[in-house]
């Protein structure tokens, strides 16, 4: 049994590397927070940034960019409604968070590059540090479709439903209510209070991949989501601390795994940490840790 999923969505490193030069793929650098500068110090062959904040944020609201925007980013990438956008990123969940937004303002052929950046280098791929050149391409606004998006009223409002799982894909002393943010953040900050939304269930978000962020062989995702009760039949709703980890479970489970029913919290603790009235849950401060 492969030991890394195999799905239409995925492209290998291999595969990135026969369509560098295709006219119908533009490879996508989305940048991260561990190192947000990484596109500058070397990047796939012809791939332009896009730095995740500036490129897919509203920039005075904490919103998605507007579909005239999302238009303008893509045709300024040389994109057009049929190009195969191809993201990747030093953390895999910030190629899942772009293609959620892609989704979400209507481009349809999209895949995220199995495994991270480091993986490219590991292959023995070449890296280029020159910026792409890009002619820009048509691309009127499509229509936006956020049925994958849920608000913390939504959130709040089926906390009872037995028809859905919320599933909390944060470290373990997140979700324990140790930590706001994972260990690697220098200052730990993120939210008020520290815990988990009530009754959401935890799947720690990297046990779903290799150790160069490949995911896991589909079995294994099953697997992982089932023994959560996130079955095909519920609505799955995930979140994280921003919702970049939140979107890998609805990746996973929608595309790799085809669920028909699973959206994101992008609010995440984040917002649900810090708005006043809303439960919480914190297992440190209970004695359960």
């Amino acid at each position: 049994m492969s030991e890394e999923a195999i799905s239409e969505w995925l492209a290998s490193t291999d595969w990135i590397a026969e369509h560098v030069d295709d006219p119908d793929v533009r490879i996508v650098e989305v940048g991260n927070l561990k190192d947000p500068e990484a596109y500058a110090s070397g990047h796939i062959p012809g791939a332009i940034h896009w730095p995740w904040q500036e490129s897919l944020w509203h920039p005075t609201m904490r919103e998605f960019v507007t579909p005239h925007d999302f238009a303008e980013l893509m045709s300024n990438s040389g994109i057009h409604h049929d190009t195969t956008v191809v993201l990747y990123s030093g953390q895999i969940q910030f190629s899942t968070y772009a293609f959620w937004v892609c989704t979400m303002r209507g481009h349809k052929n999209l895949k995220i590059m199995d495994g991270n950046k480091n993986l490219w280098s590991q292959k023995g791929r070449p890296l280029m540090h020159d910026l792409s050149r890009i002619t820009p391409a048509e691309y009127p606004v499509r229509d936006i479709d956020e049925s994958c998006r849920i608000g913390r009223q939504g959130v709040l409002a089926g906390l009872e439903n037995t028809d859905r799982v919320l599933v909390d894909m944060r470290t373990p002393d997140e979700y324990m209510g140790r930590r706001v943010s994972p260990k690697w953040f220098s200052v730990d900050h993120g939210a008020v209070r520290k815990g988990h939304i009530p009754g959401a269930q935890h799947l720690y978000y990297a046990t779903l991949l290799n150790k160069n962020e490949t995911f896991k062989s589909l079995s294994y995702l099953q697997n992982a989501f089932n023994g959560i009760g996130a079955t095909p039949d519920k609505e799955i709703v995930s979140y994280c601390r921003l919702s970049h980890r939140g979107t890998m479970a609805w990746f996973v489970t929608k595309f790799l795994l085809g669920y028909p029913r699973v959206k994101v919290y992008d609010g995440s603790w984040t917002e649900w940490g810090s708005i006043v009235g809303m439960p919480i849950v914190n297992k440190s401060i209970e004695g359960k840790s």
